[in-house]
């Protein structure tokens, strides 16, 4: 059974910055293209991030150029480096493998982490 295990978020003011991290256990982690996605209150979840197996990423372009995703094989994890936060970035953070190129989820969710943008 996969396990998607989130942490990093937390409040911060705009203009801040957050790391995101996502442990993955029970699938094979470097077979698989991972990707962020997020879920604001009253909004669909989108996809942010995506990083393949060849490490090529995809960003949204709501977050291109502020935020950075990178993954570390040997610790099976998915980290986003975000930068330059807005009050629209506030929202639930998941990670899960995806097919690369689409915002198609393999597994089931995580619990995700919270993150606040407010002044």
């Amino acid at each position: 059974q996969v396990q998607l295990v989130e942490s990093g978020g937390g409040l911060v003011q705009p203009g801040g910055s957050l790391r995101l991290s996502c442990v993955v256990s029970g699938s094979r982690f470097s077979d698989y293209a991972m990707g962020w996605f997020r879920q604001a209150p009253g909004k669909q979840r989108e996809l942010v991030a995506a990083i393949n197996t060849d490490d090529a990423t995809n960003y949204g372009d709501s977050v291109k150029g502020r935020f950075t995703i990178s993954r570390d094989n040997a610790k099976n994890t998915v980290y986003l480096q975000m930068n330059n936060l807005k009050p629209e970035d506030t929202a639930v953070y998941h990670c899960n493998a995806v097919l690369f190129g689409s915002n198609l989820r393999l597994y089931s969710w995580g619990q995700g982490t919270q993150v606040t943008v407010s002044s």
